[in-house]
């Protein structure tokens, strides 16, 4: 047992759990917390000036680090602040333990000015929620947290801090909980069973989603699908979070299509599909017919959480356990199983796959070839000069989806999987704040954001902790002066004005938004750059730097994007 009070032993329980970084922007309720900080060596506290980029950081922080994120936040209006990007660690079972101050509990009854029911927000978005109401209990409420994040399916939890409950002491046994392991295979009755069925149809395909990449399993992947010689799919554009699958092999199929025609266009060929650490479906906006599953697909659906499997299709094989573990087991199945006759239908398969998706990246780069003199520049030209130049081993954030259309991935310029982060939530604000905390987990990779100029501005005040803390990531604004999005969701709804090419609200101008004084006014080096070459240059040179750069790209408005 330990003497000491509530807020000391947070600190020390996080340490242990080998937390290094805590993110935070502080009110009085928070002071307790904060007075503790000072003098504490083994945490780093990262200041941002408001709540969005803070929760962003610590978001990419634990996607990056595969550890829990830590943000602290001020009270009721703080975490109101921090909500939407609360909604997209829920959205991407990101494991963050969010916490706030709450009101000293002897005025609680007073309803005193900040004092709000925190825990009965938060609650839909975390999967465990509370506020601690006695010191005593601190060491009980870390431990858990931590277990609930970091258990999967992972996911962030929440906990109120009273300002008494911090500043409280009592004797406290703050020893330290183990860590998991996640690793659990599914049955094997059930793998046997799904091995059977791939290892039967005449024209499987595989579908793949961001918790491959999160439970390491992209090499066990290729090796399925190889073994089957099944085109990969990754998740489509709403909630294309990771990259499952290297996006210049000869099977990656591209990203699965935006609407429910498309999808079951794309689908109706094959008569067997594997599901792997991916929601089956997320849609965006209704689209007849509603089943974008065809009927006769079989489905075998590989899961860390149970919720996903067969919860809008039903599943021939459910297959609950470690993503990694279970493609690893099922992948020796297969190998069992698959004759020598299947085997040559396989290399045929590979083959004909190869050539169909060689093709689709030929006919964007020939796109490419016609957009190439085009000024302002077009996202195609944008996406070609910057993934030509990003290294082996860089990170790239997006969250300019409307824009960029993940065409770095579509032209088979990145040159790894667990380096990409795609916007999965949707809330915006996200991309600035990810990339600083991707970069603090991985500070000897390079890091680049691509932002929307209307996304960024939801989190643009991230820009000042990259340059307190001197973090290096450059920010590339693909700037076409709109919400483009809204418009071409607007021509897809078929509104009347926007047949006409008529919006309102929908456009940044008038005034302009000045990014190179407003980066530099937060400290941060910044450019304006109309030219390729120039373009490819300052990106190259910017990773290789020791201070963050953001560089404003004016863009052409551009057609109509899968969206429209």
């Amino acid at each position: 047992m330990t003497r000491t009070t509530g807020s000391r032993a947070f600190l020390e329980l996080l340490v242990q759990a080998g937390v290094r970084h805590f993110f935070g922007n502080p009110g009085t309720t928070e002071l307790p917390l904060m007075d503790a900080l000072v003098g504490e060596k083994r945490l780093q506290y990262i200041l941002g000036l408001h709540e969005v980029p803070v929760m962003a950081m610590a978001d990419g922080y634990a996607m990056a680090s595969r550890s829990v994120g830590v943000v602290n936040l001020h009270v009721s209006c703080g975490l109101g602040n921090a909500m939407g990007m609360l909604y997209n660690a829920h959205r991407e079972g990101t494991p963050l333990l969010v916490t706030a101050g709450q009101s000293d509990r002897r005025i609680r009854f007073e309803e005193p000015i900040l004092w709000g029911d925190m825990v009965g927000v938060t609650k839909p978005w975390t999967k465990w929620s509370a506020e601690v109401e006695r010191v005593e209990d601190v060491p009980s409420a870390v431990r858990r947290a931590l277990q609930t994040a970091l258990t999967p399916p992972t996911g962030p939890v929440f906990l109120s801090l009273p300002m008494d409950v911090q500043s409280a002491e009592a004797d406290l046994d703050l020893t330290p909980t183990a860590r998991l392991d996640r690793h659990v295979r599914p049955p094997l009755e059930a793998l046997r069973r799904a091995a059977d069925l791939l290892s039967q149809a005449k024209n499987p395909a595989i579908l793949a989603g961001s918790r491959v990449v999160e439970a390491e399993g992209v090499a066990a992947l290729v090796e399925v699908a190889e073994r089957l010689g099944a085109p990969v799919f990754s998740e489509n554009a709403t909630s294309h979070g990771r990259l499952p699958f290297p996006c210049d092999h000869p099977l990656y199929g591209q990203q699965i299509p935006l609407w429910a025609p498309d999808i079951r266009k794309l689908l109706q060929e094959f008569d067997a599909v594997l599901v792997v650490g991916m929601d089956l479906l997320r849609m965006y906006v209704h689209h007849d017919p509603p089943q974008a599953v065809p009927p006769e697909c079989r489905l075998v659906q590989l899961d860390e959480n149970p919720w996903q499997i067969g919860k809008n299709y039903p599943v021939e094989v459910g297959l609950v356990g470690d993503v990694q573990a279970g493609l690893v087991e099922l992948d020796e199945l297969l190998a069992a199983k698959i004759s020598e006759s299947q085997r040559a239908a396989v290399c045929a398969r590979t083959e004909r796959l190869s050539a169909k998706h060689a093709a689709i990246r030929a006919a964007l780069r020939d796109q490419l070839e016609k957009e190439r003199g085009d000024r302002p520049l077009t996202a195609l030209t944008l996406a070609d000069t910057i993934g030509r130049v990003l290294p082996a081993n860089a990170a790239l954030i997006e969250e300019a989806v409307t824009t960029t259309e993940h065409r770095i991935e579509r032209l088979g310029l990145l040159k790894n999987t667990d380096g990409y982060f795609a916007h999965r939530g949707w809330a915006l604000g996200w991309g600035l704040g990810c990339a600083l905390g991707v970069k603090l987990a991985w500070p000897e990779r390079p890091t680049l954001a691509l932002l929307g100029e209307g996304a960024a501005m939801f989190g643009i005040q991230g820009l000042w902790s990259a340059a307190r803390y001197r973090i290096p990531a450059v920010f590339v604004i693909c700037n076409n002066g709109q919400y483009r999005i809204l418009k071409d969701g607007s021509r897809m709804l078929g509104l009347p004005n926007a047949q006409r090419g008529e919006f309102l609200g929908m456009d940044l101008n008038e005034p302009s938004v000045d990014y190179v004084k407003l980066a530099e006014s937060f400290g941060v080096k910044s450019c304006r750059i109309a030219e390729p070459d120039a373009l490819a240059d300052a990106v190259r040179d910017g990773l290789q730097g020791n201070e963050p750069l953001l560089i404003d790209v004016p863009l052409a408005a551009g057609k109509a994007s899968q969206f429209g």
